[in-house]
């Protein structure tokens, strides 16, 4: 391949995954490959795995950024031979930053999803809070109106409007008489009044002799209610449920080759290449542990208990991840001890270091969680501060940190996790008791309500703050095959839909943890005997 049909590729390759690259940051890259006329390829898409688990402030990538990845790549042994064992592991998972996640945009009118290409500022605008909202309900009522029971067959005549499960707007409501089908977000609009909102009208609604399907609805949820509209201008409602979930297949079908998840867009041969790898990777093992108090002594002797553990088996875990908190108490402004939790972490490293397999051939993914140090509470969070892991990366030069949501790909595994007391929140924030008809384990609920709503936190945002151009980054669409809720709730398994779910407890209060085989999709999980 001649010079710019090499250009031509680096650039493509780095905009599958979601990256622009600067002149000279081009350039940076191209000499990097020179140096592997043989194996191009490999070398190129081990520079973007490892660009991949950078923290990295902007998707547009300079000659610093390349550089410094360059660098590390040269120094190590991988890139001596990038067609080695070393690599290709490395290849086979991806770390992937919830903040260079692209966002997509539904268009109704086309039906067709645009990619956003402009700047994201952190601080938005009024408009970009409404455009939160209506980017949520858009996405579901697309997914909606693909359902069987939800639109009219063309031809059917003979289907009444009392058959019709056919969604009515609530414009559309006044003077309309009998059952209706409506879709929108609950608000409370008046103080103590609920409401259902879609994009062109609201309407109260009375939910008190609703029937209600699992999950938690709370404010800020969208949902699908059937019932009337009464002369007192109120909706009453019979019975409502969350909008239904579509087959990940599906979803993927209609998306045209984009990339929704951030891990780059695959052909069908790389795909069904790592499929055939991902089905022999039968010794990869992920261990999560949620909770890390690096300034309780009991935890940091568990947590020794564990890698000694895992350092005397045949093969050791492939992925360590460390999810928050990392300190007992919450850092926040009172907080005065980040030389000493700094010095904790650097202690952590030394502990790893100690354990010579895990240290060559484990990786370690540290995500922060909601009383981490960091500049707010808001969410996505970003990577644990650069200033309290470097005495840990002296010892673990190859340690990931990642935000808080953070994805990881492996092979063709589309894998989230996210850390926050999730289930404390949801069950607090609940209009009306969960239905206990299908399943009375909180868990169970907690599950259907976020994957129904493809949204990690489908909480109100004066209960959990976020960032409104980044709400993106905690969709659920279209699903991924496992999702990781770290919760300092009882940890907890269940599988929903074909979707993994599970809660590897609190490290710290119970002792517990998870392993993942991603191969097979089986959850373990761990507890430490006290």
């Amino acid at each position: 391949m001649g010079a710019a049909g090499t250009r031509k590729k680096v650039q493509r390759k780095f905009k599958l995954r979601g990256f622009t690259l600067k002149v000279e940051a081009l350039e940076e890259a191209l000499a990097f490959l020179s140096r592997f006329p043989d194996a191009e390829d490999d070398a190129l898409d081990l520079l973007i795995d490892e660009i991949d688990k950078e923290s990295l402030k902007s998707s547009i990538l300079d000659r610093e950024a390349i550089h410094r990845v360059v660098s590390l790549l040269l120094d190590a042994d991988a890139a001596v031979d990038p067609s080695s064992t070393v690599a290709s592991n490395r290849a086979a998972l991806r770390v992937i930053d919830a903040f260079v996640i692209p966002r997509f945009r539904y268009d109704p009118i086309k039906k067709v999803f645009y990619e956003h290409t402009g700047r994201l500022p952190i601080h938005g605008e009024a408009e970009d809070k409404a455009a939160l909202y209506r980017d949520r309900y858009q996405l579901l009522l697309q997914r909606l109106s693909r359902d069987k029971y939800f639109s009219r067959p063309a031809f059917d005549t003979e289907m009444t409007d009392s058959e019709s499960c056919e969604i009515t707007p609530i414009q559309s409501l006044i003077g309309c008489t009998g059952r209706r089908w409506i879709m929108g977000v609950i608000s409370q609009l008046e103080e103590g009044h609920f409401f259902l909102e879609d994009l062109t009208a609201a309407v109260p609604i009375d939910l008190a002799n609703a029937k209600i399907t699992s999950g938690f609805f709370v404010e800020n949820t969208i949902i699908v209610a059937e019932g009337e509209l009464l002369s007192n201008g109120i909706f009453q409602v019979n019975t409502c449920g969350f909008p239904p979930l579509e087959d990940r297949e599906a979803s993927l079908s209609l998306l045209m080759g984009l990339d929704f998840f951030g891990g780059g867009v695959l052909s069908t041969e790389e795909t069904l290449r790592l499929s055939e790898l991902e089905k022999k990777a039968v010794n990869d093992m992920f261990v999560i542990l949620s909770d890390v108090w690096l300034d309780n002594d009991e935890t940091m002797e568990k947590l020794a208990v564990v890698l000694d553990g895992y350092d005397s088996v045949e093969v050791v875990p492939s992925l360590f991840v460390l999810m928050g908190n990392f300190c007992s108490r919450p850092c926040n402004l009172a907080f005065h001890s980040f030389s000493s939790l700094r010095m904790q972490f650097g202690k952590l490293g030394e502990m790893i270091e100690a354990h010579p397999r895990l240290k060559e051939q484990s990786r370690f993914l540290f995500i922060p969680g909601p009383d981490d140090a960091g500049p707010s509470k808001v969410l996505p969070r970003c990577s644990l501060p650069k200033y309290l892991m470097e005495d840990l990366q002296k010892h673990i030069p190859n340690a990931i940190f990642s935000s808080n949501p953070c994805r990881i790909k492996f092979y063709t595994q589309e894998i989230v996790f996210f850390r926050q007391d999730l289930l404390y929140r949801m069950r607090r924030s609940s209009l009306i008791p969960p239905s206990t008809e299908e399943t009375s384990d909180p868990f169970e609920h907690l599950v259907a309500t976020i994957t129904h709503q493809g949204h990690l936190c489908p909480l109100p945002l004066t209960v959990q703050p976020i960032i409104w151009n980044y709400d993106h980054c905690l969709r659920l669409y279209p699903t991924p095959h496992t999702i990781v809720l770290g919760d300092k709730s009882e940890q907890k398994a269940f599988k929903y839909t074909g979707i993994t779910c599970f809660n590897p407890g609190s490290f710290s209060n119970d002792s517990t943890f998870a392993a993942y085989r991603p191969c097979t999709k089986d959850v373990e999980l761990s507890a430490l005997e006290s």
